[in-house]
């Protein structure tokens, strides 16, 4: 015997059969629950954060007081169809994009019925 045939009678499979092979289902199993798992833990709560956001976006109004993503907080003084001037001191004027916004202060929106009452 060479070790050319040495070697194939190594890679051959026992005449017993050997173990049975799985079911290409049972096998995918962890798969799918690792996908449902992302699922629930990763892309679902980041789909409703952007729904959230995008609502928020669309319902800014003048007057509102808004902090941009940058933290810079102030008052919007004009709306446009793709951003909004925003007033953060006297006599400046930022104009961002509607998107860059990453909260309204409800409070002060309390604050300033209050103060006009």
């Amino acid at each position: 015997m060479n070790l050319h045939t040495l070697l194939i009678l190594a890679q051959s499979t026992p005449a017993g059969g050997g173990a049975p092979q799985q079911n290409v289902l049972v096998q995918m199993i962890p798969l799918v629950l690792i996908f449902v798992i992302f699922y629930f833990l990763l892309i679902r709560p980041q789909q409703k954060r952007q729904k959230d956001h995008e609502k928020l976006v669309s319902a800014l109004k003048t007057g509102d007081r808004v902090i941009t993503n940058a933290g810079i907080h102030g008052i919007i003084v004009n709306v446009k169809d793709r951003s909004v001037l925003i007033k953060v001191a006297d006599n400046v004027k930022i104009e961002f994009d509607r998107a860059a916004i990453a909260t309204v202060d409800k409070s002060s929106d309390t604050a300033v019925e209050e103060t006009k009452a």
